[in-house]
């Protein structure tokens, strides 16, 4: 029997997020979205991750207009969003009437799909976006943050899944983040889930170690329902595997997207011209289209690697690389062994700068190595080191979901922000990003009252000149 193979189209985020850090504007993506729309995708993952941020941050647009803008002109295809749990898209949990009201106002401006995850894969932070995103009539997808390691088993999947589709899941995804997921270990885990859980499974992978393509055709071949792809002129790398390659590759078997490689030609040619543009300008660097197996050696995902070069630059301390990269799985194993996606990967990235840097272990914790010994983030796979938990007061230590000592905000956040609202969706904007909102909030108001330009805050452009 046929089987159709479910293609998730991510340029426009996790796409141009890993090669370009999401600074593609909606203008240069505007002129093929209707094109995009004629395709017959599963979905298009358009919203969510770091582009909320990197909307108000650097590109000068509302992030809620723009999925209004690609709502109309895609009106045929499902549009995904990634979203972080309690973390929403910003770096701190939320309390639950924030968490509800992001994912209602996310549901009413367009999306169709939320892809729900946790960096310590605690289901206990996907409660309440779960719920509301069944609540309010989007299809509620959630993602095991994949990583690899000692607890890391088929029962530990296994167990992780069923949990998941008890909880009330539409569909399973495994998110790959780093590219680690190496063909055998694709059959055995997806061919493991399909006869456990009767939910749908997807992969998302990034071609970090060069390997995600022949999971890919692996993963198909053991039951995996879809697959995450990018349009090449945006895959590969630190980005996901090509969608003309995996149609392809496809095409005329059992497993055959039926999707026309004529019009994605014609995607593929509208967005060469912007990476075109972006590798002329330097926003697009030649180091994250390159196969790095370090992925494989040290777990780190690409961005993560990326991070760490900048933070050792910051210090003049560049020789220091491979001792930081060495440090890495002392410092995961350590802190509980959690899977290396934000905001985990930076906690645990951080760290070992510092413990390279400042000639010891813990000599310094960082804040966010402190919150999460204090489980603050949630509960880690493992548990941590008694020696380094011990750095921090006991008493602050604790046990619950960490959104249960939150008490509701969204009336407070209404308050502190409402010189600025304009739109019921402002106050969400400025939950996530205070003082980045407000910065943006002058600059729209400055806008509209037709201030000279020059005057405005233009140091944060798409692309650098």
């Amino acid at each position: 029997m046929a089987k159709k193979i479910k293609i998730m189209e991510t340029v426009v985020r996790d796409g141009q997020q890993s090669l370009i850090a999401t600074r593609m504007p909606f203008e240069d993506m505007e002129p093929i979205l209707s094109t995009m729309d004629q395709v017959g995708y599963d979905a298009i993952e358009c919203w969510g991750g770091a582009t909320f941020d990197s909307c108000i941050r650097f590109l000068d647009e509302d992030p809620w207009e723009r999925l209004r803008k690609l709502r109309k002109a895609m009106p045929n295809t499902r549009l995904q969003m990634l979203l972080r749990g309690q973390n929403l898209l910003g770096y701190r949990h939320y309390s639950d009437d924030v968490v509800d009201y992001f994912v209602k106002k996310s549901v009413d401006n367009g999306i169709d799909n939320i892809r729900l995850f946790d960096a310590l894969n605690d289901l206990r932070n996907l409660e309440t976006a779960l719920k509301a995103t069944k609540a309010y009539g989007a299809h509620a997808q959630v993602a095991m943050s994949y990583t690899i390691g000692e607890p890391y088993t088929l029962d530990y999947w296994k167990g992780l899944a069923t949990r998941i589709e008890d909880m009330g899941a539409d569909s399973l995804c495994i998110k790959d983040m780093a590219g680690l997921m190496v063909p055998e270990q694709a059959r055995s885990i997806i061919s493991m889930l399909k006869e456990n859980i009767s939910i749908p499974v997807h992969l998302h992978s990034h071609c970090t170690s060069g390997v995600a393509p022949i999971t890919y055709v692996t993963a198909v071949q053991a039951g995996c329902d879809g697959l995450d792809t990018a349009i090449s002129p945006f895959s590969s790398g630190t980005s996901q595997p090509a969608t003309e390659v995996m149609v392809e590759t496809f095409a005329g078997t059992e497993y055959d997207t039926g999707l026309d490689q004529h019009i994605l030609e014609k995607i593929a040619d509208h967005f060469l011209g912007v990476r075109e543009r972006a590798l002329e300008s330097g926003l697009m660097s030649t180091k994250v289209l390159a196969t790095d197996i370090k992925t494989l050696i040290y777990q780190v995902p690409g961005g993560m690697l990326s991070n760490l070069i900048s933070q050792l630059q910051d210090q003049n301390a560049e020789d220091k690389y491979m001792d930081v990269l060495r440090e890495i799985p002392q410092v995961r194993n350590d802190l509980g062994m959690p899977p290396l996606v934000t905001p985990s990967s930076q906690i645990v990235g951080t760290q070992a700068v510092l413990n390279v840097l400042m000639g010891g272990r813990y000599n310094i914790l960082s804040k966010e190595t402190q919150e999460l010994l204090k489980g603050k983030y949630g509960q880690t796979p493992l548990p941590m080191n008694p020696e380094v938990l011990a750095k921090v007061d006991p008493n602050e230590i604790i046990t619950c979901r960490p959104a249960d000592l939150l008490e509701p905000e969204l009336d407070t956040l209404n308050e502190e922000m409402k010189e600025y609202k304009e739109k019921d969706e402002d106050v969400l904007t400025y939950a996530l990003f205070a003082q980045v909102a407000i910065d943006y909030f002058k600059r729209r108001d400055a806008k509209k009252n037709k201030v000279d330009p020059d005057l405005l805050n233009n140091e944060n452009k798409a692309y650098p000149a």
